[in-house]
């Protein structure tokens, strides 16, 4: 089977380290799951504190994991395990220069059925400002059809 489609609940979690100053968020989304040949693809929506909503759209291949976003904030955000990657960060009050560092990229998947588990840890320069340390983790599995 080269490609299919799956619902799943996803699970977002992100640790960012600024000096010592750790914010932790986590979110439980429903979202899609795509698989084509050597691609995995999550799909979901996020509703930010404001009631806008954010597409995400999220490709992962060996070493090299894209977040797509769009919608009240949009960006195109690039982790190559050991590179550093350039985009822009647009947002309600302006855009933001990112300068993403990605340390490692961890990512299983099983053969048995529609779950995965993600790891990036990478530091982040908004506009040239001081490094912050990030680690995001991304969790998946298929709904089960009640």
């Amino acid at each position: 089977m080269d490609s299919f489609q799956k619902n799943v609940m996803i699970k977002l979690r992100t640790i960012i380290n600024d000096g010592g100053q750790k914010e932790h968020n986590e979110q439980l989304l429903a979202g899609s799951y795509f698989r084509k040949k050597d691609l995995d693809v999550l799909i979901f929506e996020e509703k930010m504190d404001d009631g806008s909503v954010v597409k995400n759209l999220i490709t992962i291949q060996k070493n090299k994991v894209s977040i797509n976003r769009s919608g009240a904030v949009s960006m195109n955000q690039k982790f190559l395990a050991g590179q550093i990657t350039e985009n822009v960060y647009h947002h309600a009050h302006g855009k933001l220069h990112m300068e993403t560092f990605t340390k490692t990229i961890g990512y299983s998947k099983s053969s048995e059925s529609v779950e995965g588990d993600m790891t990036i840890n990478y530091t982040v320069k908004l506009n040239g400002q001081d490094k912050r340390k990030h680690t995001l983790r991304l969790t998946y599995k298929e709904e089960e059809v009640q």
